[in-house]
Order: structure tokens, then sequence, then C-alpha cells
């Protein structure tokens, strides 16, 4: 566990240090962009910072190499032919630099796509793959080599986008990413007691999920002091893919080293909880993913058009300020997160999943209401405030006299606007 966390605050220590560098430079170089309409912050902010963690998990990859355990684990066959950090740094490397220049210059959406499958391909190309697809029954269907490459880039590439449609306010996209990967941490070494087994076939605690994903923890830990409200730098699509990228390989190398013979038979939910685990944490950005392109191709949109029908600009609208928006969505990907954990480790029935799954969904309905201290209701938020009708729901147009900032409606409490907030 020591080891563990020492990776951790290495990753952490070196993103909170570069920060501040990685925005001198995102300044000098223009990657601060105007305001959009789609935008809610006021104040142009540079972007580029997945930059600085970037360096945090090459940072945190080398020391774990270095460390005598966790180096043995990760220079074990069993996963990546034993080159799993080589594997999550060129990867990185690809997601990173196609980051960079749409941050920078602005790409098409067809040729992130490219990146994306391009550091897919990496992983796939290291064997890190998804070996298998579970049973609710317990058992397994092993996957072809073709299989195994088409879910495994399916997985990253949904996984990248999913966390980049999401970062849309500050440390909203850091801080859910943050507490997935806590999740997949926790479950790691809980299924490692029974699970994981060396090259030796001897029980471990110690697992490459678990490392990737401390790694990953101390990346979101280190940027979110920069990033939340007010925030002083964007992650960026460098960021957002990076760390989407990083949690989809954490998940999939689970299915590389477990030891089905160590799970008992009264419970076979962490059978399967390597394939729900992903859909679990990430199911609020893959939600509001699933929405975004049904509503854009509704309106003969490309599914990957920007528009401000996210959810975390409906709880805007309807009143609530941007740092308790982003404390409900915390809330919610903790709770049902520590709920799909806490059933896969108590041995309870697969059906209470998706017991589950409704139960987060009505807390989340309850959460987006307004609050009745408030005065506001939904129809209130819809009216046109003293500023003008500008917008949609009746808010005035951004920038407009009298207009509410981050879209906020007019008659709701003054934002904050010593900084830029969202994307």
């Amino acid at each position: 566990m020591r080891e563990y966390l020492l990776i951790a605050l290495v990753a952490a220590a070196v993103t909170y240090l570069l920060v501040p560098l990685v925005r001198v430079f995102a300044l000098r170089i223009g990657a601060a962009p105007e305001i959009r309409e789609r935008d809610v912050h006021t104040v142009r902010t540079p972007r580029l910072g997945g930059l600085a963690m970037y360096a945090g998990m090459l940072a945190g990859l080398f020391v774990a190499t270095r460390l005598p355990h966790l180096g043995e684990t990760l220079a074990a066959p069993e996963i990546g032919d034993g080159r799993t950090a080589l594997a999550l740094a060129l990867a990185g490397g690809i997601i990173v630099l196609t980051g960079f220049f749409d941050d920078w210059w602005g790409l098409d959406a067809f040729v992130k796509l490219v990146g994306q499958i391009a550091a897919a391909g990496v992983l796939v190309a290291f064997k890190l793959t998804i070996l298998w697809i579970p049973q609710p029954n317990g058992g397994t269907i092993s996957l072809d080599e073709t299989l195994r490459t088409i879910i495994t880039i399916l997985v990253v590439v949904v996984a990248i986008n999913a966390v980049n449609f999401v970062d849309g306010l500050d440390g909203l996209a850091a801080g859910i990413v943050c507490i997935a990967a806590m999740a997949t941490f926790v479950y790691s070494l809980a299924l490692s007691q029974n699970s994981f087994v060396t090259a030796d076939h001897e029980p471990t605690r110690l697992n490459v999920p678990a490392i990737i994903a401390a790694i990953l923890i101390g990346m979101c830990l280190g940027f979110l002091p920069h990033n939340f409200n007010p925030a002083k730098i964007f992650m960026g699509d460098t960021g957002a893919m990076l760390i989407g990228l990083v949690l989809a390989s954490s998940v999939v190398t689970v299915t590389g080293r477990v030891d089905y013979s160590g799970i008992p038979e009264i419970n076979r939910f962490p059978v399967v909880l390597p394939v729900l685990l992903p859909v679990a944490v990430m199911v609020l950005p893959l939600m509001d993913l699933l929405m975004a392109v049904v509503r854009r191709t509704s309106q003969g949109l490309s599914p990957f058009a920007p528009d401000r029908g996210h959810l975390h600009h409906r709880l805007l609208q309807i009143g609530h300020s941007h740092r308790r928006t982003v404390l409900i969505m915390y809330a919610w990907t903790f709770l049902f997160a520590a709920s799909v954990v806490g059933m896969s480790v108590g041995g309870v029935p697969l059906i209470l999943f998706p017991l589950t799954v409704l139960l987060a969904l009505v807390v989340l309905v309850m959460m987006a209401l307004p609050l009745w201290r408030s005065g506001r209701g939904g129809a209130h938020a819809a009216r046109p405030g003293p500023g003008g009708t500008g917008g949609p729901g009746g808010t005035a147009a951004p920038g407009a006299p009298g207009a509410p900032a981050h879209g906020v409606p007019a008659q709701g409490p003054a934002p904050d606007t010593r900084a830029a907030t969202t994307r």
C-alpha cells in the first residue's frame, strides 16, 4: 500500500508543480481561445493543462518501475508482455499530441477520432486488450484476436469521448475521473485477494490495474487545485482525452490476470464487474454523451457539434451555482461508484445492479431540482430576466447588458466572475 501511495504522491506533485509553467507556455503560444457562445466562462483562460498531467503520469510510471515490488508487477509478462509502462507512455503521448493541436489550433472531429483510435491501437499492439466477456452465471466468452482488438478500441474511444464531453465545468472532469479511479483502485485490491495471481500462481495484492489507478488519482488530485472554480487553467482536450485513456487502460488490464478458481461461487459479481465497472463509474459522462448524440443528430447536426445542452448546463440554468453543480455531480458519481464496488465486495446478487442504477438516477433527478428555500422553481428559471430575453430558456444573450454571467438566470444570485469557469 505504501508503494501505491508513493506513486500517487509523485504523480500529484509533478502535476501540481508543472501546471504554472504550462499555464505560462499556453498563454505565450496563444492557447487561450476566444469565448464561444456555448461557453459559460467570461474570461479567456489557457488550456493545455493536460501537458502537466501527462508529465505526472510519466513520473508516476517511472517511479513505479523503479520500486522493487511494483516494478516486478509491471514487468510480469501476463499483461502487456511486461511493457505496460511503455504502452501507456506511448499511447498517452499520441493522445496528448492530438489534444495539444486541438487546443492550440482546433482540429476536425475526424482527425481527433483518428488520434484516439491510434492511441487505443498502441494498447492493443502491446497486448493490453480485453480477453473475455463475462456472463452473469459466472462463465466467460473468450475473444479471438480480431474481437479483442475491436472491443478494446471501442471501449477506449468511448471512455475518452465520455470524459471529454463531461469536461464542461471547472474541476468537473478531473473530480469525476478521480472518483472513478478510486473506485477502480478499491475494486482491484478487493478482487486481488482471491483472483490475481503471480507467474507462479501465487496470490498477490499487487496488480497493474491498481498501479494505473493510483497514478491516475495522483494526476487528478495534482491538477484540481489549479482547476477548481475559479479555474486558473483548463485541462483542455489534451487532459480530458488523456485521463479518459488512462481510466480505460486501468479497467482493460483487469482481465489479464484473473484466476476464476479463487472467486467464490456465491458471488460472481466480481467476474462481471470488469465490464460493469467502467459503465458504473462513468455512467454520468456516458449518459451525457448519449443524450448529446441523440440531441444533436435529431436536430440534423453532427454528434460532435458543440451545444449548451449538457447536464451541467441544465443544472446551471435551473439556478444552481457553479460550485454546487460540480459538487452535485461529484456526489452522484461517488454514490454510484461506491455502491457498485461495495456490492462487488459484499457478495450481493447481480440483480441489485440495475436497482442501484435506478436509485442513482432518482437521486440525480432530485439533486437537479432547484432548492425550495431559494424560492426558484423550474418555471421561474425559464422566465426572461430584467436584462433581456436573448438566449434559450429566457436568459439574456451572453455579453448583453444586464445578461447573467455563466448562463445562470438573471434573477438568481450574482455569479462569481473572478475567473473563467467552463469550456
